[in-house]
Order: structure tokens, then C-alpha cells, then sequence
């Protein structure tokens, strides 16, 4: 079954850089555009970034645009979010999904089918 699996999460200082990594199985990694989002505290979850199936175009959320940037390995079938010049508000479960249907970048979380876990990002000031 198709599963994704996020890491990179930590406790970091405003201003840092981070990198968040989402490994893909059980699906052809080609074949599906890839996103990621974000729940801050006491929020509900937000569009972060996205790239197409085979990484032509991304989009990015204006609040992180200039700071974050998103990749895919598909030897690695991995996509990655670097979050650099990280800010306290950056603070949230950062999530990777996948969509079938997205004939580019996709904001819309409805268009996802498959979600990974989640791993927490704080920012401390």
C-alpha cells in the first residue's frame, strides 16, 4: 500500500534552516505531484508548498515564498521542503501527500489521497 514518510522535524532557532524529508512506496513516484502542509497550534492545516510529478513547477504559499524551497528525487522516490530563515510562526506538524489527480501543483488539500504522519517543527525565537 502506498505509504509516506516524513522526518527532519526538530527544535530549531529563529533564523535557522531546516530540511523535511517524505520517502513514497507503494506508488509510482512519477506519477503523482506532491505537497506539503502544515498545522500550527490551535490551527487548521494550511498549503506550505507543491511540486509536479516531475518537478516542473512548484508553488509556495506567500507566507514562506523566498524561504522554502521544495524538490523531488525520484531515484529516491523523496520529496524534500528546506526551510531556511525558519520563523517562530513556522511552528506546526508538517505533513507530505500525494495526489493522482493534480495535472500540475495543487493547493487544494481535497485533491490529496494518501497523507504521511506528520512531523513536528518548532521554532523557538
Amino acid at each position: 500500500q502506498v505509504q509516506l514518510v516524513e522526518s527532519g522535524g526538530r527544535l530549531a532557532q529563529a533564523g535557522g534552516s531546516l530540511r523535511l524529508s517524505c520517502s513514497a512506496s507503494g506508488l509510482t513516484f512519477s506519477s503523482w505531484a506532491m505537497g506539503w502542509f502544515r498545522r500550527p497550534p490551535g490551527k487548521e492545516r494550511e498549503f506550505v508548498s507543491a511540486i509536479s510529478r516531475l518537478g516542473l513547477s512548484t508553488d509556495y504559499a506567500d507566507s514562506v515564498k523566498g524561504r522554502f524551497t521544495i524538490s523531488r528525487d525520484g531515484a529516491k522516490n523523496t520529496v524534500y521542503l528546506q526551510m531556511n530563515n525558519v520563523k517562530p510562526e513556522d511552528t506546526a506538524v508538517y505533513y507530505c501527500a500525494s495526489s493522482s489527480l493534480a495535472t500540475g501543483t495543487q493547493r487544494d488539500s481535497v485533491e490529496y489521497e494518501y497523507w504521511g504522519q506528520g512531523t513536528q517543527v518548532t521554532v523557538s525565537p
